[in-house]
């Protein structure tokens, strides 16, 4: 995986545990290593620890000759960290593919099933994206992809996992519970659509706006659009829980397109206000909700204007 080979022959850090080691060095420390904490301080923290460590020796960044040592050092450091009680507790929350850890200020995302590599790395290309061709000043609308690094089990399954900046105080459109009101929804829609409209003009397609991949914090009237592991103009998959949230082209064609998300978020939202939406947002939502994706409007900024146009004036910040 690119992601992953991009990471495993990144410069290490001289400061970081094995830094000034050769691979023989460091193969040497791991297979004499008693348990996991030999091999890392306080200071850097395990996880940090780990990840250099498999940077260094990964069969995958070693020359042929010594792939066979890698690999035997590699299964003896993922057995000794898989014995620490960091990852062995419950998870911090579960997603659709993967549970969730935390380490700080980090999400730590991993699969629960090798199966789902490709949905991470999915969301690895697309944060990259993101942070590279979108506007920085709209950044704050979708996690920080911090790293990707592959984890091996002791049965040597590897799993891609994303480690992710983590969002504090924010909890998801999954857990509302009641009909939102015009004033709580018009801020929620107003940046889900802005959003849509940074990721589309980046050239991402966020393919899954669904409750729980929405966090807000109401009193400050955050917004982050997460899970990115559907991104792109042919969905590897679908949650299939919500499937009824999916819009025609995804569901039988397996495509889609900015007026794919404007579909979802549209039926996110009209759900979320249930009986007490209004008449004028209900004839809007229905313009955003046609069959065909070629009817729907398909630039989100430019639909917040419209938006702007039905909603009351001191709603529109």
């Amino acid at each position: 995986m690119s992601g992953f080979r991009a990471a495993t022959t990144a410069t290490m850090d001289r400061a970081d545990p094995g830094a000034e080691l050769t691979f023989e060095e460091a193969v040497a420390r791991i297979i004499a290593a008693r348990s996991f904490q030999d091999l890392t301080d306080v200071e850097i923290g395990a996880g940090r620890a780990y990840r250099k460590w498999a940077k260094l020796i990964h069969p995958d960044a070693v020359s042929a000759h010594r792939r066979a040592t890698a690999t035997d050092a590699f299964a003896k450091l993922s057995a000794l960290y898989k014995q620490k009680d960091e990852w062995r507790t419950e998870p911090w929350g579960s997603g659709d593919i993967a549970d969730l850890f935390t380490e700080g200020d980090r999400l730590i995302k991993i699969p629960r099933s090798p199966a789902d590599n490709d949905l991470m790395e999915t969301e690895a290309a697309a944060l990259r994206r993101l942070w590279a061709d979108g506007d920085p000043r709209f950044r704050p609308y979708a996690p920080r992809l911090i790293e990707t690094f592959v984890h091996e089990d002791d049965q040597r399954r590897r799993r891609l996992v994303n480690v992710l900046e983590r969002q504090r105080g924010m909890g998801s459109l999954a857990e509302i519970k009641g009909d939102l009101g015009v004033r709580e929804a018009a801020w929620i829609w107003r940046r889900l659509l802005i959003a849509l409209g940074w990721a589309h003009r980046a050239g991402v397609i966020h393919g899954a706006v669904l409750p729980e991949h929405v966090l807000i914090h109401p009193r400050r009237r955050g917004l982050v659009l997460v899970d990115w592991c559907y991104a792109g103009h042919r969905p590897a998959a679908i949650v299939k829980a919500r499937e009824d949230h999916y819009p025609p082209e995804v569901r039988h064609d397996r495509t889609a397109g900015p007026a794919t998300d404007i579909y979802m978020a549209t039926v996110l939202m009209t759900r979320l206000m249930g009986s007490r939406m209004p008449v004028q947002l209900r004839r809007f939502a229905a313009g955003c909700t046609y069959d065909a994706p070629r009817m729907r409007p398909q630039d989100a900024w430019a639909l917040l204007g419209e938006l702007d146009d039905i909603i009351p004036p001191q709603y529109r910040n």
